[in-house]
């Protein structure tokens, strides 16, 4: 490492090339880079002005000046157009006496698209303390070496050399169940050293990070499910990134559509806006670790105070649940402070398991399967009776005509919806009992319905747009045209070319035959008009 560093960042990526049997060098500068990182980037804390750029490596240091590091303390799901940094960003504090705060205090970001929590953490923790003790010259060799991995093709486990040490990673797919974890080992024998594997690049430890909420997981997962604001005060970054993630993870497969925020700071150009009480706090999860905000943001309906780890009995001391009137200001004490009544009882067999896995050392990789596996199972039993009443909504296939539009599908109405729960509810094979119409209509005015019932209503749209496309390729062409003005056939061949292109964008789920059945009507009906049509329609 220290050879590379002094060789220079060209010279370290022409070093780490050569390494790389079979492997040539893209043609587009820091491509493979770029499949990874957006940069890596270098940030100081100023006491008057927060977090400031100090420098950036990778493909955006040439405009790093646009790239928005403040207040982002880990990656979260991609979002298009738009970047995240992660994950809780090592930061060294120095004494220093010329500075105003005592303190001299500087962090490593790494900003990317990808939600790899885990591997960016992994990451994180081999090139910081290289960074620190050599500094710029280090990140330069970094670089080079990441810009020699290869790609992150969904289902492939790779072997990814960083300073000295190689992180074998699986990269996950659609295909992979969301409650496993689908590393499948590569042949490393001939690696040296043995390489160091990530049971998953992007699922975070949820045992370790809701250890001291256990007993309120069920109520932190109804909280997200709703989307209510919730203020996290966690003892540093790390805790409060993390917690923050794993809570908006915990509603897996559903998609959390709210804003969240892992770890913000009092110099955030939004912090007016949630510290104003003329208006009701956000649909946000806030990370935090002033405890001067707990003052600022005490309005907030629900507030989530994280202490030290601590243990009793040999267990994790668990935070208690408190009513925000007992909410006090520095020296408030660790507990879940809310007025909520949670909707659902709570899974006490569930807790037994943990803390009795907890006490006979089980791995933690398992004590965190069962956690998942429970909240995979509550939100599936949850969704599952909105999804069977979402397919009742889908016009039957037969009313599907290939020369007439396609129909529409049916509204959700609520009211239906919830009397069909009381004979196909999730009351009748989830554990947990309780209110769940009661939860069903707090969720119907939440972000997270919006959202989900958006996405399906597209995806449902979709569909139909893809059976009507079947029925127009399985129709006889040369039939309908037979009593077909001029202006019909060309108007179908234009819809028929409007379909293709969307469905050639994966916009629309239909097989390749048909896609090669639509081309073949188009050149049909194409052949069937007067040559100067002929060629307005397909220039040379």
């Amino acid at each position: 490492m220290d050879a590379l560093s002094r060789a220079g960042p060209r010279r370290a990526r022409d070093h780490l090339g050569a390494q790389c049997t079979g492997a040539r060098a893209p043609a587009v500068p820091w491509a493979r880079f770029s499949a990874w990182l957006e940069c890596v980037c270098v940030v100081t804390f100023d006491l008057e002005l927060g977090q400031a750029l100090e420098a950036a490596s990778g493909t955006r240091s040439s405009a790093s000046a646009s790239v928005s590091v403040e207040d982002r303390g880990a990656p979260g799901l991609p979002t298009t157009g738009s970047m995240t940094a992660g994950p809780p960003c090592p930061c060294r504090q120095v004494k220093d006496s010329s500075v105003k705060r005592g303190y001299f205090q500087k962090s490593l970001v790494l900003v990317s698209r990808l939600p790899f929590v885990r591997l960016f953490q992994a990451l994180l923790g081999l090139i910081a303390p290289e960074y620190f003790d050599k500094l710029a010259p280090c990140l330069e060799a970094v670089c080079s070496e990441i810009d020699q991995w290869p790609a992150p093709v969904p289902g492939r486990t790779l072997n990814l050399p960083v300073v000295g040490v190689v992180l074998q990673v699986h990269i996950p797919s659609r295909a992979d169940k969301p409650e496993s974890t689908s590393l499948k080992h590569c042949g490393h024998e001939n690696l040296v050293p043995a390489p160091l594997v990530l049971s998953s690049v992007h699922e975070l430890d949820l045992f370790r990070c809701f250890q001291p909420v256990l007993t309120h997981v069920q109520t932190l997962w109804e909280l997200m499910l709703l989307g209510e604001p919730l203020l996290v005060l966690a003892p540093s970054p790390a805790v409060s990134s993390e917690m923050v993630l794993a809570l908006t993870r915990c509603l897996q497969p559903l998609r959390f559509c709210c804003d969240y925020r892992p770890y913000f700071t009092i110099h955030d150009s939004e912090f007016k806006e949630f510290a104003t009480r003329t208006q009701a706090p956000p649909n946000v999860v806030l990370g935090v670790t002033n405890p001067f905000l707990i003052k600022t943001l005490q309005h907030w309906p629900h507030i989530l105070r994280i202490g030290e780890p601590k243990m009793s009995g040999g267990l994790p001391k668990q935070v208690k649940l408190k009513k925000p009137s007992r909410l006090k200001t520095l020296d408030t004490k660790p507990g879940l402070y809310t007025t909520y009544t949670a909707h659902l009882h709570r899974d006490k067999a569930l807790l037994t398991r943990l803390l009795r896995g907890l006490r006979r050392g089980r791995p933690a990789d398992a004590l965190t399967a069962l956690l998942r596996g429970h909240l995979l199972e509550l939100t599936q039993s949850f969704v599952v009776p909105l999804e069977h009443y979402m397919a009742g909504l889908m016009p039957l296939q037969e009313s599907i005509t290939p020369w007439k539009t396609p129909p529409q599908m049916r509204p959700f109405h609520q009211d239906d919806f919830l009397r069909g729960l009381q004979r196909a509810g999730p009351q009748l094979t989830c554990v947990p009992k309780g209110d769940w119409l009661g939860l069903y209509r707090r969720f119907f005015k939440s972000p997270h319905f919006d959202g989900w019932y958006r996405q399906r209503r597209r995806e449902m749209a979709h569909k139909l747009e893809a059976l009507h496309l079947e029925a127009v390729c399985e129709a006889d062409i040369k039939t309908w045209m037979k009593d077909k003005s001029e202006v019909e056939v060309v108007d179908l061949v234009l819809k028929l070319r409007e379909k293709l292109v969307r469905a050639q964008s994966h916009q629309l789920p239909v097989k390749e035959e048909m896609l090669q059945r639509a081309q073949l009507h188009i050149e049909t009906a194409i052949g069937s008009l007067p040559k100067d049509l002929q060629a307005v329609l397909c220039p040379p």
